[in-house]
């Protein structure tokens, strides 16, 4: 390991680098064990395969701080840690304007990737960013102010500087490309894909709460633009309008400017009935995707919608939202429904729970739509994408 002081910037690189062709500097802050969402997945699943498949290829990953072992993929990958810690806007322009243009200028790489948009607008090599979407400008009150003050200024600057433009949708394209008036022809969809954790299983849940009764499942983030008032509500309404014994598993972290939800969750009349499991990950989360009545999806505003093409693999149902990028990943394979239909929701809930034939059919299509989307696929078209860039 060798550390060194360069302008003030202090950097750590760390293990032995063979001389190669192609060398490529990647953004891996976020890589931090148990807390990853989307962007991580999309991070940590591409980026392994890309080393496995390009050995001759050296790769630098650019922590903010000590990295997890497990994140280094290969002897072809040289980890290198800059400070400050990036996790505030004011740090976040340090870290990008100030460390990275001198780990750019230390380890002379032909390209920076950086998997979650962020570039350094004071680097002159090729850059990609992959912008996931732009939920800050089209749903900025789920956001801190300062955060998507940020986002909206920076991210159109970005866009300026990128050689390339990688995103996870069609929709998501082509909202770029309007947004920043952006060429089309320099923006590639890579997709997600789904981890290997999820397939039908008979293994029950374990969530003593559920009583063995049948549930709806929600999974992602407990943001506004995720519609989770509304999916309180068209729960309730269901409740009241059905009296069946469903539950409701939410699974996932809260965020920001959630008081009028938990408003509505106080004055629910079947609130007993509402389970906030927390995180789930892995064989834990399969569980609860493999035995729910449906998933719950039916957000404002997604840029892909990862849950989608996981319960799909598991086995499970989908009610999922008419906007964005929704109708594109899950094809015919879902109900949808636009988000404030409350009525039109606690509907295809009742559906879901009592018309097997449909649930059939839908299980069915899921199988299929998720063979579409994988990791691997994902992974050949950010190389592609990477090849264009030099």
């Amino acid at each position: 390991m060798k550390t060194f002081l360069l302008r003030k910037v202090h950097i750590t690189v760390c293990g032995r680098f063979k001389l190669n062709d192609m060398h490529i500097l990647v953004n891996t802050r976020l890589l931090l064990p148990g807390r990853f969402t989307g962007v991580e997945w999309f991070t940590f699943e591409t980026l392994r395969r890309l080393v496995k498949w390009h050995p001759d290829v050296k790769f630098s990953f650019l922590f903010d701080r000590p990295y997890h072992q497990d994140f280094v993929f290969g002897d072809n990958v040289q980890p290198i840690v800059a400070h400050p810690q990036s996790r505030h806007p004011f740090l976040w322009y340090l870290w990008f304007e100030y460390s990275v243009p001198k780990v750019i200028e230390a380890t002379k790489p032909d390209l920076f990737l950086s998997p979650d948009g962020f570039l350094s607008l004071k680097a002159t090599i090729p850059q990609i960013s992959v912008i996931h979407d732009l939920n800050f400008v089209h749903q900025p009150e789920g956001l801190p102010w300062l955060t998507g003050w940020y986002y909206r200024y920076f991210f159109e600057k970005f866009a300026e500087k990128a050689t390339r433009i990688a995103t996870v949708s069609h929709y998501s394209a082509n909202d770029i490309a309007t947004t920043y008036n952006f060429d089309t022809n320099r923006i590639d969809v890579i997709g997600n894909g789904v981890g290997d954790d999820f397939f039908p299983t008979k293994e029950i849940p374990d969530l003593l709460e559920l009583d063995s009764k049948p549930y709806f499942l929600f999974v992602g983030s407990l943001n506004p633009r995720k519609n989770i008032l509304g999916m309180l509500k068209s729960f309730e309404l269901f409740k009241l309008k059905y009296n069946l014994p469903h539950k409701l598993v939410i699974v996932g972290d809260p965020m920001f400017k959630l008081s009028e939800m938990q408003s509505f969750y106080s004055a629910m009349q079947f609130k007993s009935d509402v389970i906030f499991a927390g995180r789930r990950e892995g064989s834990d989360l399969n569980k609860l995707y493999a035995h729910a009545t449906a998933l719950w999806f039916v957000s404002f505003f997604e840029g892909f919608g990862i849950p989608i093409i996981e319960a799909f693999r598991a086995g499970c149902p989908v009610l999922t939202s008419t906007t964005t990028s929704m109708p594109e990943v899950a094809g015919n394979a879902a109900i949808l429904q636009e988000p404030e239909n409350i009525e039109g929701i606690a509907r295809d809930m009742y559906n879901l729970a009592t018309d097997t034939l449909l649930v059939d059919q839908l299980k069915s299509k899921g199988t299929l739509r998720a063979q579409y989307y994988t990791w691997d696929k994902a992974a050949e078209r950010l190389w592609d994408c990477i090849n264009k860039s030099l």
